[in-house]
């Protein structure tokens, strides 16, 4: 965790403030094989080893020092020398366990991430705010962010259901993904409203463009979808 703290405080300089530091419990389990990390022996254990790595990055990217003496991480008063350029960046717990990693989020999130699609979410809304209320923080300190899913737009649902499946023919052939962000410019807007309507409203939304990157789509997402979300109440 000290190693990690001290990349994000390396990548908020180069990108003059602007980073964020996302960081969850860990799922695919054939990435780890592929890259020689230790997987464990399944969420139980990784779950206790993200509770004793978040106390030491946020201590670090808050300028404090903190220590550790847990079971897999240890730590001694370490400094985060360069400090970050933000005072506080920002740390982005990935995750939706109800009964750990949200009680994480409640302890420790400047952000979290929550995903499964709308009724997922609004569900999972409701039990974070609970942990919340449980540790005394309020809950509007945290920033909601969600995946929306894979972005395909163009100016008929046909064409961008063509792009739709190339996109995933050309990344192994992929088995398509189900209710996704796909079609018109307003299909796509009636796609993603619903998340900003639940709670304080999940306005930080995550898109997917897999390779071959989707210029369009990015663009059109940008200035065709966004300005008919801007103005959406949260409930």
């Amino acid at each position: 965790p000290a190693i990690t703290a001290r990349r994000a405080a390396t990548i908020d300089h180069i990108s003059r403030g602007r980073a964020i530091l996302g960081i969850g419990a860990a799922w695919h389990a054939d990435e780890h094989a592929a890259y020689g990390l230790p997987f464990g022996s399944g969420a139980p254990e990784r779950l206790r080893w993200l509770g004793e790595a978040l106390p030491v990055i946020r201590g670090m990217l808050r300028g404090e020092t903190p220590s550790a003496a847990g079971v897999r991480y240890h730590a001694k008063s370490v400094r985060n020398v360069p400090a970050p350029v933000q005072a506080r960046l920002p740390l982005l717990i990935g995750g939706s366990g109800e009964k750990v990693t949200l009680k994480l989020v409640a302890r420790y999130g400047d952000a979290c991430n929550i995903g499964g699609g709308v009724e997922s979410v609004r569900r999972k809304e409701a039990i974070l705010q609970e942990h919340c209320r449980t540790v005394g923080r309020d809950h509007r300190e945290i920033e909601r962010t969600t995946v929306v899913g894979t972005v395909v737009i163009r100016d008929s649902r046909a064409e961008a259901q063509r792009v739709f499946e190339k996109l995933f023919a050309e990344n192994g052939r992929a088995q398509l993904w189900t209710d996704q962000p796909v079609g018109t410019p307003d299909d796509v807007a009636s796609a993603i409203r619903p998340y900003l309507e639940i709670g304080p409203g999940y306005r930080h939304l995550l898109a997917g463009f897999p390779a071959p990157y989707d210029e369009e789509s990015m663009t059109r997402f940008a200035t065709e979808v966004r300005p008919r979300l801007e103005h959406t109440p949260a409930r």
